[in-house]
């Protein structure tokens, strides 16, 4: 079993960057895939970013693709998400989250932090 926590949320002008981190701890954070989702206001939980266990595999959502880099660091347990060039629909709870295999749906992952807060003003 693995804990999440996710930190580095916050408010940003359009067009600013901030960087995501999800710290890991209980099992290696190597045991697993890792992904961050995002879900807004009165909205579904949609995917934004995967990689696999050692990073030989990495998947975007469109709307994060030319913008967003997902990477992991399996020495520290933790996992980023640099987001560059934030508009404001990227406004959202941001999660990550663990699973045994890279997938784009929620159900494909077993384990999730608690989210951290993305606002992105125009």
């Amino acid at each position: 079993q693995v804990q999440l926590v996710e930190s580095g949320g916050g408010l940003v002008q359009a067009g600013g960057s901030l960087r995501l981190s999800c710290a890991a701890s209980g099992r290696a954070l190597s045991s697993y895939t890792m992904g961050w989702f995002r879900q807004a206001p009165g909205k579904e939980r949609e995917f934004v970013a995967a990689i696999s266990r050692y990073s030989g595999t990495i998947r975007y959502a469109d709307s994060a693709k030319g913008r967003f880099t997902i990477s992991r660091d399996n020495a520290r347990n933790t996992v980023y998400l640099q987001m560059n060039s934030l508009k404001p629909e990227d406004t959202a709870v941001y999660y990550c989250a663990a699973g045994p295999l890279i997938g784009t749906t929620a159900p494909a992952y077993d384990y999730w932090g608690q989210g951290t807060h993305v606002t992105v003003s125009s």
